[in-house]
């Protein structure tokens, strides 16, 4: 017989939210803004919820007429018990009166200011005790206590003489002690090894908190400037939260890009977030897909804190103070160069073709910017351009941000010197769609040893149908046919010869090729061209995951007055042009169509005709007259003038360093799932349409840490799918076979997951 919740004999019943107990014999309840103590059945004090006085009051009758104790009343109220037994001095020492003092710090007594601080901490690390340092300063030896409590300094000999004499670099302190016993769940990191400050110096320090959960001793090092980057220190827990994302610190390690930041930029001061700390979590950010640093108010800093090897994860002000730092130092393209010669050294068999092509992102803000045309959006509007270089699989190399939207014929120049210092001599073909179409930047191209591969752009000659050829290839596990004309063509009159690939629809549209590529078969030649898609859905993909398009900051820097813009006179002379020699068609359609119909019977001559039609001959020649003005005068005008002619308000531009860092870590992140994907790919066989998904799921998937001597192991919870979970499986094992550490510490990471149920 099953029985329902109402005919449950024993329901359960449970205090309402307004009642708490004290004990057995009192009890508090609130309601409607007003409290109520009983004790045994009757009244002890009525008072209003924010009457602080009868409130004290009532906590301190309950504890003089012995009907309670002071952790139970402290318990009840929600406060602690010297709380109570302060409310019970005031009142033996002023009555009534003395529980209605005001918050804050007592007057009369003494404050420690900053520099008296700085003192204390300066003494106590000298050895003094707090009792002398109480006494030099004129202040309580409690009030001493209280300060160093607050500031994080603990009462341990170890620590007190480390901070005493100078610290001196050690060169087996990266080895684990084999004197401490593993590690269990919760404990502490048993490697206390100390790591290197920088290129700033050559001095070290060493991590003194034994407890990943509370790392107080390393951000007073820090304080002191005695740490320029906190070391991590895990500890073991389960299931923690988007620890998958552990996977890509392999990745990352051999990708160099803490590496990079460290030769650029050295070091970020005495910091507990260092440079390598602040670095790999912007990284594990945009892998996280946390898009920007406000985001990082919507997830909890402990439980990110966690994965990275810290009490707490940096914060929004912390992250963004940061970036501004490294913007300020103004080499985040020299940052951007050093990575790409990185992926060169591990990617340079996808170096062959290079895809170039610009990115438009639009600006919303008050600012006044040059506009420019937003194909996906078919309209003008005030946008920043970004040009980025992506090698054959369409991975970015690096990117470059144009001065006032310069165009790719004006770009590309630049690009082919920055290329050229990175492959050498090697002969790279670039592939870039029409709007970098410029038959005297062909010519370039090709002088300096380069290639090129775009559409012609222009006027050209239909090639007749029987001239084309069905051609068959196979090119990434796709047989791909294709109707194609080959033919060589001569531009800017015959100085240039180049290779002309014509595709044929089936709707007979044709879309020609242009090369210099002799050597590629035609088939080939019209993939490369198509495969620029590629590009395309990159920026489509990190518009919608990375936030591309995001402002990184709102700040302004000073631009170009001299900086020549098209001259909106000239435009306007344009459309008055057109519009005049508009209306003479018009009229002059008009007189020819009066021509054509007139009859021989009326008008025998030439003359009649005029006589008769005099006053549209008239309008003829006035607007003719007109047209001729216009032109006149739109020949007096310049075609560019300098910008600061056309505003009153000063040139500005958004300030460039930090958006370009964010794009740089953005970059590496793409990278870093690129290089998971390739990885997989073999073990997966849906990899080239759900791929990245199954490697977005695996990095936000939780997993177990459990800490040994020498290592990091990481488990990973079971994907959705049987396969799922074999395809991360053997990407584990090949991630083990690297035999990573952890940046900043000694432990190997080693990686598993779980089996399905």
């Amino acid at each position: 017989m099953n029985v329902t919740q109402e005919d449950d004999l024993f329901p359960e019943v449970g205090n309402s939210p307004d009642l708490r107990i004290i004990n057995p014999r009192c009890s508090l309840r609130t309601q409607d803004g007003h409290s109520v103590v009983v004790v045994s059945g009757m009244t002890l004090a009525h008072f209003a919820t924010s009457d602080c006085m009868a409130q004290a009051h009532a906590m301190i009758s309950l504890v003089e007429q012995g009907w309670a104790q002071q952790t139970e009343v402290a318990r009840a109220f929600g406060c602690a018990v010297r709380t109570v037994r302060r409310y019970q001095e005031r009142f033996a020492e002023g009555g009534l009166a003395a529980l209605g003092q005001k918050d804050g710090y007592p007057r009369g007594r003494a404050r420690l200011s900053t520099t008296r601080q700085q003192w204390v901490v300066r003494l106590k690390a000298q050895g003094v005790a707090q009792r002398e340092i109480a006494r030099r300063l004129g202040v309580c030896e409690n009030a001493v206590r209280k300060l160093l409590r607050r500031l994080g300094w603990k009462a341990q000999g170890a620590l007190q003489t480390e901070l005493a004499l100078p610290i001196e670099p050690s060169a087996d302190v990266q080895q684990p002690d084999a004197s401490v016993p593993p590690i269990a769940a919760g404990s502490a990191h048993p490697n206390l090894s100390a790591f290197s400050l920088g290129a700033s110096g050559p001095e070290t320090a060493l991590a003194h908190d034994t407890d990943p959960r509370n790392r107080c001793a390393d951000r007073l090092l820090a304080r002191l400037g005695l740490l320029e980057d906190a070391p991590p220190l895990f500890g073991s827990g389960a299931a923690l939260a988007r620890a998958g994302v552990l996977l890509a610190v392999p990745v990352l390690v051999k990708s160099g890009v803490l590496d990079c930041a460290q030769k650029i930029y050295g070091s970020l001061g005495p910091a507990f977030y260092g440079l390598r700390t602040s670095l790999l979590t912007l990284l594990l950010m945009a892998l996280w897909r946390i898009k920007r640093p406000e985001g990082l108010k919507e997830y909890s800093p402990q439980d990110l804190g966690r994965v990275l090897g810290l009490d707490r994860a940096p914060e929004v002000k912390t992250l963004r103070r940061k970036l501004a730092r490294l913007a300020a130092v103004g080499k985040g393209a020299q940052f951007g160069q050093a990575l790409a010669q990185q992926r060169v050294a591990l990617r340079g068999q996808a170096l062959g073709f290079l895809y170039v092509d610009g990115h438009v992102r639009v600006y919303h803000g008050r600012h006044a910017l040059p506009k420019t045309h937003i194909a996906r959006m078919r309209i003008s509007l005030p946008a920043t351009s970004d040009y980025w270089v992506n090698d054959s699989s369409g991975d970015p190399l690096f990117v470059v941000t144009a001065q006032a939207n310069a165009s790719l014929v004006k770009m590309l120049p630049g690009i082919l010197a920055q290329v050229r210092t990175l492959v050498g001599k090697r002969r790279v073909t670039f592939v870039f769609d029409r709007g970098g179409y410029s038959p005297k930047l062909f010519q370039q191209i090709c002088s300096q040893g380069f290639d090129l591969l775009t559409y012609r752009k222009g006027r050209y000659r239909r090639i007749p149908r029987k001239r084309f050829q069905t051609y068959r290839t196979r090119c990434d596990r796709r047989t791909l046919i294709y109707v194609l004309a080959d033919q060589e063509v001569r531009l800017l009159k015959g100085k240039l010869r180049l290779r002309q690939v014509t595709r044929v629809m089936e709707n007979g549209h044709q879309t020609p090729i242009l090369t210099s590529r002799r050597d590629l078969p035609a088939a080939r030649v019209a993939y490369r061209m198509f495969e620029r898609w590629r590009q395309e859905n990159f920026f489509k993909y990190l518009r919608e995951e990375y936030a591309l398009d995001a402002l990184a900051e709102y700040a302004t820097t000073p631009d170009d007055p001299a900086r020549e813009v098209f001259n909106p006179a000239k435009t306007a002379l344009d459309i008055q042009v057109r519009q005049a020699r508009a209306q003479v068609d018009r009229l002059q359609a008009e007189y020819g169509l009066a021509a054509l119909t007139n009859l021989e019977e009326q008008r025998r001559t030439m003359r009649g005709f005029k006589t008769a039609h005099g006053k549209l001959g008239q309008k003829i020649w006035r607007a003719w007259q007109r047209l001729r003005k216009l032109e006149k005068r739109r020949a007096t005008v310049p075609r560019n003038v300098p910008v600061q002619t056309l505003r009153e308000e000063p040139v500005v531009k958004l300030a460039p360093e930090r958006k370009h860092l964010t794009n740089v870590f953005k970059m590496v992140a793409y990278q870093t799932e690129s290089d998971l994907l390739r990885l997989v790919a073999t073990h997966y066989h849906r990899v080239g349409d759900e791929g990245r998904t199954l490697i977005q799921a695996a990095l936000a998937s939780a997993a177990d840490l459990r800490v040994t001597q020498t290592e990091l192991r990481v488990c990973l919870a079971a994907q959705s799918s049987p396969h799922r979970t074999r395809a991360i499986a053997a990407l584990c094992q090949d991630l083990n076979r690297m035999k990573t550490r952890f940046p900043g510490s000694s432990l190997r990471l080693h990686f598993t997951i779980q089996e399905n149920l």
